[in-house]
């Protein structure tokens, strides 16, 4: 699977198959004396390294014939209701974090829309793999394996790596599986990208290649800095300009994710912008640093923190902020009534304030009793080459109804929700009736599989 995205001239690609290289290998002595290796690292890294296969439906393309009633009539075609569907198999990367539970590490977009995720280990064994959850937002997903002998790899802070640091990507690169590529962390903190929705990676010139999405860039103690995503490549092809999202960044997204199935992102209800040009002169500031407060919600929670329009945002909790980047990242990593701290610049005084992260009430959606308002319901049956899938069919959904403004429409196929399957509609009645953690509707829709979440 490739996604390719547009950045000026060139190519985002986010990768996903997987790959184990190293360049030009050294021997392991010249005239009887030794030569760095990093052999032995790997030998303790790589068992951790996994190829993550999986199964997507695609809707098959009927000829508009088929629709025509003298046509079937005319060739004796059965006229039929139900799509058909063929499988697609794609390749990604991943890598064990914890060895105990069978956690698996890998990008959102490695298993999108997947039916079927197979983990194949180093050793050969492959095992069937439970998605946990996944966050299209930061591209992290979370699987869960059978525990049986895993070796995991362990998490670095990814906070203390520097620019020079030499790195080492492994992953499947065009299916060839543990290929291993060395580099050094060419740029930290690379945001604006447009790749996703939260950007803070670490630019490596490791040779990072399709397939290689989810896979592991460790540093040289063996240790985990970060989860490979993405290419800039002019054609296509690696240029030596690779990212990956920090392993600080992925932690706290596994935690939400192992605990909710999902992330649970609340609001503090303020709007930033960067500190430069006619914002900087506004405000009479000569350094750029930080991110200024340029609107604040009526009764947020940085309201009743005591946050004010102008003041300039220089650290939360105790990390340095930058930009307008940096706020969005770090405010955008926790859960809904966790506290921050927030140290400010007011009118050339640092100050420090407390505020309490707030439930995002635009997301709260209507009345449970309501949700259905409006719809017209079917259980239905769907064709694939495995077999038949069961699922609640939306015949008609009322553009005033709940329903709608969750973003469900008519020809839309309820195939699951938090991930419990909806055969029969008094199940989808029974699943709506649990609203403490949300709803995430997996839907069926054209020829793709897609996720509505409400919380």
């Amino acid at each position: 699977m490739q996604i390719t995205r547009f950045f000026k001239h060139y190519a985002i690609i986010i990768l996903s198959l997987t790959t184990f290289h190293v360049h030009a290998t050294l021997p392991a002595f010249v005239d009887d004396q030794p030569v760095p290796s990093i052999s032995p690292i790997l030998e303790k890294v790589t068992p951790a390294v996994v190829n993550i296969s999986t199964t997507t439906l695609n809707r098959e393309q009927e000829s508009p014939l088929f629709n025509d009633p003298f046509f079937r009539h005319f060739f004796s075609i059965p006229h039929s209701n139900k799509p058909k569907f063929k499988k697609n198999q794609s390749l990604g990367s991943g890598v064990i974090i914890n060895s105990e539970k069978g956690y698996v590490v890998t990008n959102h977009h490695v298993i999108d829309k997947a039916v079927e995720i197979f983990v194949t280990l180093q050793d050969g064994r492959e095992l069937k793999g439970e998605l946990i959850g996944s966050d299209s937002a930061t591209d992290v997903a979370l699987l869960k394996i059978p525990n049986q002998n895993l070796i995991d790899l362990k998490l670095a802070n990814s906070d203390k790596t520097k620019v020079g640091d030499f790195v080492v990507a492994i992953g499947s690169p065009f299916g060839l599986s543990q290929t291993v590529t060395s580099g050094i962390v060419s740029a930290l903190g690379r945001s604006g990208l447009g790749i996703e929705g939260y950007e803070d990676f670490i630019q490596t010139d490791a040779s990072i290649n399709p397939g290689n999405s989810g896979g592991p860039l460790i540093n040289l103690k063996g240790q985990l800095i970060g989860i490979n995503t993405a290419i800039l490549a002019p054609s296509g092809g690696n240029v030596g300009i690779g990212f990956a999202i920090p392993i600080n960044m992925v932690s706290k997204i596994v935690e939400h994710l192992s605990e909710h199935g999902e992330v649970q992102r609340g609001v503090l209800g303020l709007e930033v912008q960067d500190i430069k040009g006619d914002l900087a002169n506004a405000f009479n500031l000569q350094d750029n640093k930080g991110a200024a407060i340029v609107k604040i919600r009526p009764n947020s929670a940085a309201e009743q923190a005591g946050l004010q329009v102008g003041d300039i945002i220089t650290h939360i909790n105790g990390k340095i902020i930058n930009n307008s980047s940096d706020v969005r990242n770090h405010l955008g990593l926790l859960s809904v009534g966790e506290k921050v701290e927030i140290q400010i610049n007011r009118q050339g005084k640092t100050l420090s304030v407390s505020a309490k992260i707030a439930k995002d009430m635009g997301t709260n959606g209507s009345e449970i009793s309501k949700f259905l308002d409006g719809t017209r319901l079917d259980e239905t049956e769907i064709s694939t080459d495995q077999g038949k899938t069961v699922g609640i069919l939306l015949k008609e959904v009322n553009k005033k109804s709940s329903a709608w403004e969750f973003g469900l429409r008519a020809g839309d196929v309820i195939l699951s929700v938090n991930r419990v399957p909806t055969e029969k509609i008094d199940d989808l009645k029974q699943l709506l009736k649990q609203r403490s953690r949300g709803w995430a509707f997996t839907v069926l829709r054209n020829d793709s599989i897609v996720t509505l979440i409400l919380r």
